[in-house]
């Protein structure tokens, strides 16, 4: 006897269900954020352990010490932030904000693995494989080890990458493939949980290195449920502002590495280029004598970085001075004017601060 699907309304921000609407979620609390979606009956053979194999290990028994294969991505801010290379059998997360260069990121990845004799298989599900081919062209990718497919079906991804057997499989993006046996959207939670799901049992079973791209929300977070990034081995954000050259990719999870690993990047007409000395590229247009500014060292993951620090105070009539901050913390601003107006006698209760 098939089995009946029926409606539940699902948060978009938080993955929280309900049987009826709710104009603010009550977990997450945002708003307007249901959605009306059907269930799919339970399917079988989610898991990637076979259960049969299933089998219980003593800590005190004597294995022998395995070093994870990995793969050189011909970069070495990229192989800095992964944790040393593209783990074997890992699934990698990566997001970023729309137009900066993600999927420009991952082409020229798969140009560094091809480079190494590894078969790459692109699966794009927002651009045509003539668009993928000329974006590639241009950053000068021309390799037979890489395969380019337009296909926003997974199955049919899954089937393409079990018929071509690559070494890395990666998918753009999780919110625009879709499983046929689910009725919502492509892009809802039910779709990007079960499709994350099938995608990790993949990369486990076969072995295959599996990254997606994924997309943010106007907050900045990730979008999609929380279980996504609970599901994958590595979680990284690519940043920048789109005005500008640089580019910053940013470890927020790794099972395979250091969390908070930070690889620094220059956006040219080739693509992207890795910056291996940050600091110098910071200062390089700073002058000497500068009034207001001052250099400072930051430990960001296991290397420091030099950044330079502006600010500029102005007497202002109102009762109520600014503070404003742009990449410093405001509470720390606050704080430290506090500090100095008390006991250097500087008033600044009657000064406008800004500091960048």
């Amino acid at each position: 006897m098939k089995s009946k699907s029926k409606t539940i309304f699902v948060c978009q921000n938080c993955g929280a269900q309900r049987a009826r609407y709710e104009g603010k979620c009550s977990d997450c609390g945002s708003w307007n954020s249901y959605v009306e979606e059907k269930t799919a009956p339970p399917s079988t053979g989610r898991g990637w352990v076979e259960s049969n194999k299933s089998s219980a290990v003593r800590l005190d028994q004597e294995i022998e010490e395995t070093i994870m294969p990995r793969f050189a991505t011909n970069s070495e801010e990229l192989d800095r932030v992964l944790g040393g290379g593209l783990a074997e059998g890992s699934f990698v997360l990566l997001g970023g904000a729309p137009g900066i260069g993600k999927s420009t990121l991952l082409l020229q990845m798969a140009g560094g693995l091809a480079s190494f004799q590894k078969k790459i298989l692109y699966a794009s599900a927002e651009e045509s494989v003539g668009q993928t081919q000329s974006r590639a062209y241009r950053l000068g990718i021309k390799s037979a080890n890489i395969l380019i497919a337009a296909e926003n079906s997974l199955p049919e991804i899954i089937q393409l990458a079990e018929k071509e057997k690559p070494d890395i499989l990666v998918v753009d993006s999780i919110q625009t493939i879709y499983l046929p046996e689910l009725e919502s959207a492509p892009g809802s939670v039910s779709q990007v949980r079960e499709c994350a799901a099938q995608l990790m049992n993949f990369a486990k079973k076969k072995n295959i290195a599996v990254l997606i791209i994924g997309h943010i929300t106007k907050e900045g977070n990730l979008a999609g449920p929380k279980v996504l990034e609970h599901m994958v081995d590595c979680v990284l954000l690519f940043e920048g502002d789109t005005q500008s050259d640089f580019r910053l990719l940013r470890t927020l999870k790794n099972r395979f590495g250091a969390v908070g690993e930070l690889g620094v990047f220059e956006m040219n007409q080739k693509g992207l280029r890795g910056v291996s000395n940050p600091s110098e590229l910071f200062l390089s247009q700073r002058e000497d004598q500068r009034v207001g500014s001052a250099i400072f060292a930051s430990m960001e993951g296991t290397r420091p970085f030099l950044c330079e620090v502006q600010a500029l105070s102005v007497s202002t009539p109102m009762a109520m001075p600014r503070r404003t901050a742009v990449g410093f913390d405001q509470a720390r601003l606050h704080l430290l004017s506090a500090v100095m107006d008390k006991h250097l006698g500087i008033r600044f209760s009657q000064q406008d601060l800004f500091v960048n």
